[in-house]
Order: C-alpha cells, then sequence, then structure tokens
C-alpha cells in the first residue's frame, strides 16, 4: 500500500525561498566527521552495501562533525515545534518539511544555524557523490530537499511500507538520540527491513512479496546514518514501535525515551541539473505501478476471501409467521442471549439498524457459552506463542500477509484438523448456520446470499491491518469481539447510563466517536493531520511521561468515509470535531457484536495493537453478502447507506442485556 506524498495545500501563498548555498568540497566535508571520505572508508562502505540483506542498505556510525550536531540538536529543542500525526500506518510527532527553512524570516532563521548547514551538507554535490558511489543508484537532485525531523514517544510506530512515491532514489535517517544517554535495543524504535520473495502465479507469472517477519533489526544511535535505495516491490521496511517504560522513574532514567531523527530522500535530477532525464519522474512511476501489479501479487495474499453461498430463506416479511421455530431457537439458544432471540428485540434492532446502518449488541453470546470461550481464550494467551511465522503455522493458525496490507494469526471453517474448541465452535457451528443467517436476516431486514468467515487474533506489539477499501454492492460485515483483557478504551459514557436498564443495545459507534473525540479519544478527517491526545504543536522538550492510565494501546476497529479530493490520505486523525470522516467505530472489547452495512468506498482498518497492550485481541470477522435492496431517496442532508447522523438528529436505541453482571464494557 503506497501513501501519497505531502503537498502545499491548494490556494496557501508560495513560500519565498532564498537559493541554497553551494558549498566547496572542503566546506562540506568539514561538516562530517574526519576520515569520513577518505578512499579507502568509501570502498569499505560500497563493499557492505554491496553484500547486505534481505536488500541492499548501509550503517554508518559518527556520520557528522559531533559538536555540529550537538549544536543542531540543542536548536531543535530550543525552537522546533511537532505536530502530532497519526493514521492506520504510523503515529508520530513530526516537524515541516525543513526545505521550507528557507523561507524564513531572517530573525527566524537565525535560530536555526547549525541546522541550515547540515542540511546544505547533507544535499551538497559532495555528500551526493558519497551515497551515489556506494548504493551505485547514480546521480542524485541536490534541489530537490525533502527531509522532516521525525519524533517517536513510547507508543509510537511506523508499520511496513517500501516508500515508494514519485521521485525518491534513496531513503535515509540520521538519528539524533540523546548522546548522553545511549539508545537500548530492549526500547524499541529500530529500523526493520523484510525479505522479499518472488511467487510464481497460477498464469506463471513472478511477484515480488514481502514476507511477515523481518530479519534485519538496526537499532537506533547517535550520530547514526541509515539508508538505502528505494525499490519498487523490495525496499519494505518499517519503524518497530517505541515501548513504554514500567513506569515514569524509569522512563526519567531512560531520558524520557525519545527517539528523533532527521528523515528524508534524496531524489532523481530535477530540471537543470546533471543527470536529468526528461521524463524520468514519470517513467519511474509507471515502473512503480508496473511492478506493484506485476505477476498479480493480490493472488499471494492470505488470507484467501472464500465466500460460501447459501440457498435463500424465508424472512418475515415473505411469511406473517416468526421465521424461526422452536427447534431454530432451541438450537440459537445454546449460543445466543435469550433477550436477542424475542421478536420484541429483533424489531428494535431492525429498526435503529434500519435508521443507522450500525449497531453494537454488548453481551450477544450465551452467558454459559461465553464463559467457555474466555476460558479457551484465556487459557491460549497463557501458552508461549512462537515469533517464527513458519513455526506458528505448523498450528492450527495463519499468518494474514503481505505486511504491507495487514498482518494477524487467523482460522478459517474447515481449515485444519485441530481438536474441537469453543472458537472453533462459534467459526464452524453457529455463524454458518441456517439459524443464525435466519437471526441476522430478522435483526438487519436483509437477505443473505452467502458467508465468509474468519476467527483473528491480533497479537500486541506485532498486529494490524492497514485501511482498505472495498467495491461492490453492500454487504454486511459482523464482528464479535472476544478480547477478555481490559484497557482498550471501550468505555461507556456514564451519561448514558443515568436511569436506564441494566445496560442497553449500543449507540452506534459513530456517535460514541464524537464524544470520544471531545475527549481526545478518537478523530479522523481526510483534510487535517493530527494525532490522538496531544491536541495542536508541541516543541520536543514539552513532551513528559505519559501516566498509565493515559496510554493507548490500539486494537480499535474503525470505518471511514474514502477520500473524496484525491489529496489527502483519509486515513488521518484529527484534533477537533468538524468534517468527522468516522462512519463506525469499536475497541476490542469481550462479548460484542457489530454488525455494519458496509458499501462502496468505505475504508476499513484495525489499529496497531501496542505491545503495552494488557493481552491479544481477539475477534471473529464475518462478511455476509446480501441482495440489492431499492435505496431510501435521500433527503436533504444528503444521508444515504453509511451515513453519520448529526448528533441533535440521533434517537438512542435502549435495548435489554440478559446479565446484571455484564463485564463487556
Amino acid at each position: 500500500m503506497k501513501r501519497k506524498a505531502s503537498t502545499q495545500a491548494d490556494g496557501k501563498k508560495p513560500i519565498k525561498k532564498r537559493s541554497k548555498n553551494t558549498l566547496s568540497a572542503e566546506e562540506a566535508k568539514s561538516r562530517f566527521r574526519k576520515g569520513l571520505f577518505d578512499k579507502k572508508v568509501l570502498d569499505k562502505y560500497t563493499s557492505e552495501y554491496a553484500s547486505s540483506t534481505p536488500y541492499k542498505h548501509s550503517v554508518i556510525s559518527g556520520l557528522v562533525d559531533d559538536a555540529l550536531l550537538r549544536k543542531v540538536r540543542e536548536e531543535i529543542k530550543d525552537n522546533v515545534h511537532f505536530t502530532p500525526k497519526e493514521t492506520d500506518i504510523y503515529k508520530i510527532h513530526q516537524s515541516g518539511d525543513l526545505a521550507n527553512l528557507d523561507g524564513l524570516e531572517d530573525k527566524a532563521l537565525a535560530k536555526f544555524p547549525s541546522l541550515l548547514a547540515l542540511r546544505d551538507a547533507i544535499y551538497s554535490q559532495t555528500f551526493r557523490d558519497y551515497v551515489s558511489h556506494i548504493t551505485g543508484c547514480g546521480p542524485l537532485s541536490g534541489r530537490k530537499t525533502d527531509m522532516a525531523i521525525n519524533v517517536y514517544t513510547p507508543g509510537c510506530f511506523l508499520l511496513c511500507h517500501d516508500d515508494v512515491i514519485g521521485s525518491r532514489k534513496v531513503s535515509y535517517i540520521l538519528y539524533l538520540t540523546d548522546p548522553n544517554t545511549p539508545w537500548q535495543p530492549e526500547w524499541g524504535g529500530a529500523l526493520r527491513l523484510f525479505p522479499v520473495v518472488d511467487r510464481e502465479g497460477k498464469n506463471g507469472e513472478i511477484a515480488k512479496t514481502p514476507l511477515p517477519d523481518v530479519v534485519k533489526v538496526i537499532p537506533p544511535a547517535w550520530n547514526q546514518l541509515s539508508f538505502f535505495a528505494v525499490q519498487p516491490g523490495e525496499s519494505f521496511h518499517d519503524v518497530e514501535e517505541v515501548y513504554h517504560a514500567s513506569s515514569e522513574k524509569e522512563l526519567e532514567k531512560n531520558g524520557g525515551r525519545i527517539r528523533m531523527a532527521i528523515s528524508g530522500w534524496f531524489h532523481i535530477p530535477q530540471i537543470g541539473e546533471d543527470g536529468y532525464v526528461k521524463g524520468a519522474e514519470e517513467k519511474a512511476a509507471q515502473k512503480s505501478g508496473l511492478m506493484q501489479l506485476q505477476g498479480n501479487p493480490d493472488q499471494h495474499d492470505r488470507p484467501h476471501a472464500n465466500p460460501v453461498p447459501v440457498e435463500k430463506e424465508k424472512t418475515a416479511e415473505d411469511d406473517e409467521d416468526a421465521p424461526l421455530d422452536e427447534s431454530d431457537l432451541e438450537f440459537l439458544l445454546k449460543y445466543i442471549a435469550p433477550t436477542y432471540l424475542t421478536p420484541d428485540t429483533l424489531d428494535r434492532v431492525a429498526d435503529h439498524f434500519e435508521e443507522e446502518f450500525s449497531i453494537t449488541l454488548p453481551d450477544i453470546i450465551h452467558p454459559k457459552f461465553a464463559e467457555k470461550l474466555r476460558k479457551y481464550v484465556e487459557a491460549e494467551e497463557a501458552k508461549p506463542l512462537p515469533q517464527d511465522s513458519d513455526v506458528i503455522e505448523k498450528g492450527a493458525w495463519k499468518v494474514a500477509r503481505p505486511p504491507h496490507k495487514h498482518r494477524y494469526l487467523y482460522l478459517q471453517p474447515g481449515q485444519s484438523e485441530t481438536e474441537p474448541s469453543p472458537l472453533k465452535e462459534l467459526l464452524e457451528v453457529l455463524l454458518p448456520s441456517r439459524q443464525f443467517r435466519l437471526w441476522l436476516q430478522m435483526a438487519t431486514r436483509s437477505v443473505v446470499e452467502s458467508h465468509d468467515l474468519l476467527a483473528r487474533r491480533f497479537r500486541r506489539g506485532l498486529d494490524y491491518t492497514l485501511a482498505t477499501g472495498y467495491e461492490g454492492k453492500p454487504r454486511l460485515e459482523v464482528n464479535i469481539g472476544l478480547t477478555p483483557t481490559d484497557g482498550w478504551g471501550d468505555i461507556q459514557d456514564d451519561s448514558d447510563e443515568d436511569e436506564e436498564d441494566e445496560s442497553e443495545v449500543e449507540e452506534p459507534k459513530s456517535k460514541k466517536a464524537k464524544k470520544a473525540a471531545a475527549n481526545g479519544k478518537v478523530k479522523a478527517n481526510g483534510k487535517t493531520n493530527g494525532a490522538e491526545k496531544n491536541k495542536g504543536k508541541k516543541k520536543f522538550a514539552d513532551k513528559k511521561a505519559e501516566p498509565e492510565e493515559e496510554k493507548e494501546v490500539g486494537g480499535h476497529e474503525v470505518y471511514m468515509a474514502g477520500d473524496d479530493d484525491g489529496n489527502e490520505d483519509a486515513a488521518i486523525y484529527k484534533t477537533s470535531d468538524d468534517d468527522d470522516n468516522i462512519l463506525f467505530f469499536q475497541a476490542a472489547a469481550w462479548n460484542k457484536m457489530s454488525i455494519v452495512l458496509r458499501d462502496s468506498g468505505t475504508l476499513r482498518f484495525v489499529k496497531y495493537v501496542s505491545q503495552s497492550a494488557k493481552g491479544d485481541r481477539w475477534d471473529v470477522s464475518a462478511m455476509f453478502d446480501i441482495e440489492e435492496q431499492d435505496e431510501a431517496p435521500e433527503d436533504d442532508s444528503g444521508e444515504g447507506p453509511g451515513a453519520v447522523l448529526d448528533e441533535s438528529e440521533e434517537e438512542e436505541f435502549k435495548g435489554f442485556s440478559p446479565s446484571e453482571d455484564s463485564d463487556s464494557d
């Protein structure tokens, strides 16, 4: 999955740039460590690069003159503000493009003499030639500078991607971690490289696909440069989560575990530069797109979709009598709480679903069967789990791949000859049954045509799904949360519980997301960059240890409206409630079912699960294709399937819970 390059927003006044300083070879070399440009040293790095795996890369320790880099770090700490940004693929704090330093007023620019000196040295002809020699990538642009300062604090991460955008040629990271508190590998934050294998498809074409496990780990270190040539379908990498400390005292001892680095790219030569080739950038983009499609790599994705057609069943509209007879109810009572089997409750669920196109049902599983499920999941979590995907797949679970789309453990019906378990019973007995299908049709007033079922386990510190779209007629997507641990942010608003029944059939998370947004929980927008909790901009030095109760652990599932203008990444969290494009949100939870009517263009992802979570995220995810229905005409508000009603227009749907002792929240 490729990400869009940042572009200057339309309508903004162009930045007036000074011409960059052209450094002589001696001036440039003086800003790097002594001896770096010696032929013997250059040959050493060139040889190491050529023999490196899983793809060619290099690591240079002590790149910059130490005194200069310390001054750079102090200037950043004192003067640079960072914008917290969060999408499905990353969570970071980032400065603006350092190319824009040239547009600052003289007074502001005077605060960054060392940073400007470093930037000009990195993009000098002398150092560009140095990088070009090591990588063998050809000429690099000195005019197109593309660098920013990124800060990863505990809980921040960047998931698997290949950096292929536009004219990028070489990707690099220069670390500015605390020089007086050496970074420890166990703190995380490493650059990690993924191996790529050639897969032969059914038509004999070869597709490059990354494997799910990293094979090269490069921890951060003060004044260390890591770089590699950007290669379509090959240069896959991520940035390991910066792990939380066990206490605030330990965090302070570790200097805050602040992974600061200057990250950027060298680009192919631009018009007027030596080495410029007309049409080279367009050709590179074409090659990138072709490489992504070569050999139809999607055919190697796992898990494969496996929709199972079903026979059409009568609904309540087809027959005055309820479609569930006594034997059907007896079967369903083994698995579903009695309250959700009464005609009145099902009617109220269906009415609410027709209005909102989504609904969340707490305590859906019968208490007796739920207890069996809980014991099973907790017992599985207590067992040691191998890290290696090949070892895991010798057992019942498989590993979702490729990692630039998703990674988690999964089970499909009939996938393996494992011993019976409550989870397998849920997956292979209840959900594909005629009785459950009838129940779902009554709850949604739809007609099911097929089902595709999957049990998932998202391991903490490892797993996620990135935002993917859907094209096709509307379908039902059902998720049953089976996460037995707490601390996932699935907390009910107290104001909704006053003077109500024991519990409720919950309001859709579209509304809850708005409430949570006001409290800094979850926010999204396709136009405004931002992040959870940290509103606005913060100085590097302002970042404090995050209290234990405020740690974000991820694991929530999000449905979002697609990107309308094509200029922004839709899956970006924002800092206000305006233009909220979240359609549905559900935190990891225990014994809770969500039903969503998903239509074309809607994005969906499961947020990366932090290592600080108290356990893994478990669920069963089911897709039900349904017969197309006549769409109700849109009113003046423009609402339709998947729309989020204005909060003032929503009527909260109250239902019943089968148990006073619910721990689903």
